[in-house]
């Protein structure tokens, strides 16, 4: 059997590991400290132990051996925690996150840094429990790893007969190719005694001196729990196995010795062993059975291969919707009807292959524990962060491209926003801060929400700052627009430029990045009480619901989360404004109109608006009145990215195929109010110039 077969198995849910005992670390009640999070956080070192020395990872399983012995130590009283020491334990997480992208990049961790974490660890376990921990070979800060000080796992097992213990490895539900290769995997472990069942139940007896947990670690990452169940078979030898130094005679939760040492348990109870990801025996049940795992890793291009041959097939959809148009109804009642039903699985089939894509935030979330408490510990800020709608999901593209512009956020509340603990205290707030980072559906969109009780945004110190850029603004602007002063580029408050902010190149890179994607920024602060960052994003980036314009002789499509209404607009109600601007009123709200054909140049659309169809949109948190010549429909349409196949175009965010094939551009409606005031600012000015110029004589 090849064994690097199961690399990536491994890497992945090592990883999954690292990120569990950080998220325990940073929740854990320093003076009372959850026992249960204690022995997960153990439980993750030892399963991470047991599958590095498996794969043959020496440095991985030689940092994680000394680690677990520490939090062995933790979990049973005989080490009292400290905020020191969690920093340290994070710091040997980061330590092991690192070895582990340098086995999955197959190279060799950092030696130096594999020498500076174990003798850190060493010297912890020497001042606070009075012995070194366990004896491990670290190499001189310049030298290449050495090999392990304790023996290789082969060399420590005893063979069959010599009186070591026995296990029972049972498998349930598994495949013959793969309890074959189990098999021979198992075979690393010791000797096996004999073997028989089928498909449904096959058990397996083992002669070994391994713990049950260390085998269920290393199998693991080939079956699901559920498919194991490992039992003992006969008790150890009389005599007591050999103590090592750091490593408790009994273990009442955690798993037994590390492999390598040679021990076997004193009086193994014939129950199963408490696999790492269930937390109970009871957890575990025969495969095919209500508590079978029913997830599969999938990659994420065939998951993209699949929307894309889906979005195929809405547009081949939307073309026979097209020719059906041209046909009789009541001569082709059954092809109209089986249309019809095609268009509904079809939009069921999207949703369910968009849910796929689809993640809960809280993978973007968990990653800002780590950083508030890092950063806060930097700035000398006390600081607790609430998450509020992890369980709402956003497509995975997304979320990939959402964790930047929400980490430029998150460190600018933590440096701008949130005052020291005495500052506050002076104010009559609570020495610590609160951030709170909440996500939540509205319609086909998703509101992110970075929130601070921190002091809040000064619009005098705003606008002094922007005239001292150079910019161009009054005291009669509105507070919105004031607070989007802080986007323009190379634009900071801060008086001291740090390593956390101050030089002005985040905030309008965020505002890029979130535009980029269809949405935009909204800021609601009020001084002294603090600030609301939102970030609104479409749910996804691949299909959306649109609604078909036409001005002229061409289509436009507009994304239906966009449109507010659409009316038709009465001469007077339309009034004149400075050149050739005009608004609308709407029920005492006058719009701004924006003719889509003067904006794009369009030849033979309508000029009037009395005679065109006003399309309320709103971009950014802006309204406007948008007149086109016709509604032609709304329909699903697939999104093609328009830079990729050809460039950006102003007022366009990307493009897609009609039912005809012809394409069709999606517009950008905060973009397409931006272009719109550019080209009427143009126009005012060229008027202001011709007024000027003398008559000629």
């Amino acid at each position: 059997m090849d064994i690097t077969d199961f690399y990536d198995t491994f890497f992945e849910e090592a990883a999954e590991l690292l990120e569990d005992m950080e998220r325990h670390l940073l929740e854990l009640d320093i003076d009372a400290p959850d026992p249960e999070q204690l022995n997960a956080i153990f439980r993750a070192a030892h399963s991470i132990k047991g599958g590095a020395g498996t794969f043959g990872f020496d440095v991985l399983q030689r940092t994680t051996h000394i680690f677990e012995n520490i939090l062995d130590h933790l979990r049973r009283g005989e080490l009292k925690l400290r905020r020191d020491i969690v920093d340290t334990f994070l710091e040997t997480k980061d330590m092991l996150q690192d070895q582990l992208a340098a086995y999955r990049n197959s190279s060799e961790p950092d030696p130096e840094a594999f020498a500076r974490i174990c003798q850190t660890l060493q010297q912890m376990a020497l001042e606070e429990l009075g012995e070194p921990g366990p004896e491990v070979a670290v190499p001189a800060p310049t030298a290449a790893p050495a090999p392990p000080a304790e023996p290789e796992p082969e060399a420590a097992r005893a063979p069959a007969g010599e009186g070591t213990g026995g296990l029972r490895v049972t498998l349930l539900g598994v495949a013959e190719k793969d309890r074959e290769l189990l098999i021979e995997e198992l075979k690393h472990f010791g000797s096996i005694l004999g073997q028989n069942g089928d498909v449904r139940r096959y058990e397996v007896e083992l002669a070994t001196g391994e713990s049950a947990d260390d085998i269920e670690a290393v199998l693991c990452f080939v079956v699901e729990p559920e498919q194991l169940e490992i039992q003992a078979l006969a008790a150890a030898p009389e005599a007591p196995p050999k103590a090592a130094v750091g490593v408790p005679e009994s273990e009442a939760v955690a798993p037994s010795p590390p492999a390598g040492e040679n021990k076997a348990p004193a009086a193994p109870a014939p129950t199963q062993a408490v696999s790492p990801t269930q937390p109970t025996p009871a957890a575990k049940a025969p495969a095919g059975n209500n508590s079978e795992s029913t997830s599969l890793r999938v990659p994420v291009a065939k998951v993209d291969q699949i929307i894309n041959l889906v979005g195929e097939l809405v547009i081949t959809q939307s073309m026979l919707d097209q020719m059906l148009g041209r046909l009789d109804g009541a001569m082709h009642s059954e092809l109209v009807n089986g249309i019809a039903l095609l268009q509904r699985n079809a939009r069921d089939l999207q949703e369910a292959v968009m849910s796929i894509r689809m993640v809960p935030m809280d993978f973007v979330f968990s990653r800002f524990p780590r950083q508030v408490h890092d950063l806060a510990a930097k700035l000398g800020k006390e600081v607790e962060l609430v998450t509020v709608g992890k369980s709402t999901e956003l497509d995975k593209s997304l979320v990939e491209r959402i964790v930047d512009p929400l980490n430029h956020l998150v460190r600018n509340s933590l440096d701008h926003g949130i005052e020291p603990p005495d500052v506050r205290e002076a104010a009559g707030k609570p020495r610590s801060g609160r951030l709170t980072l909440s996500a939540r559906h509205q319609g086909g969109n998703i509101l992110i929400d970075v929130i601070d009780d921190g002091a809040g945004l000064n619009r005098d110190k705003l606008l002094a700052k922007a005239r001292s850029n150079g910019l161009a603004v009054s005291d009669g602007m509105s507070d919105d627009e004031v607070w989007q002063l802080i986007f323009a580029p190379g634009f900071s408050t801060a008086e001291v430029v740090s390593d956390v902010s101050g030089r002005g190149v985040g905030m309008d890179v965020v505002k890029r990045n979130i535009q980029s994607l269809g949405g935009h920024v909204q800021i609601l602060s009020r001084q002294g009480q603090g600030t609301t960052t939102r970030i609104v994003l479409p749910l996804t980036l691949a299909i959306l619901d649109g609604m078909s314009i036409r001005a002229g002789e061409e289509i436009f499509i507009l994304p239906l989360n966009a449109v507010i209404e659409s009316l038709q607009p009465c001469s007077e109600d339309i009034y004149a404004m400075a050149g050739t601007d005009h608004l609308l009123k709407v029920r005492d709200e006058y719009l701004p109109l924006l003719p889509l054909y003067q904006v794009f140049g369009i030849p033979g659309a309508r000029t009037r608006p009395s005679e065109c169809i006003a399309v309320i949109v709103q971009g950014e948190g802006t309204r406007c009145a948008l007149l086109v010549d016709e509604l032609v429909g709304q329909q699903q349409v697939v999104v093609k990215n328009l830079e990729t196949n050809y460039r950006k175009v102003p007022g366009v965010s990307a493009a897609t195929i009609l039912g005809d094939g012809s394409v069709s551009l999606i517009l950008d409606i905060t973009d397409l109010q931006r272009l719109n005031r550019r080209q009427s600012a143009a126009r005012q000015e060229r008027a202001a110039v011709t007024e000027q110029e003398p008559m000629p004589s």
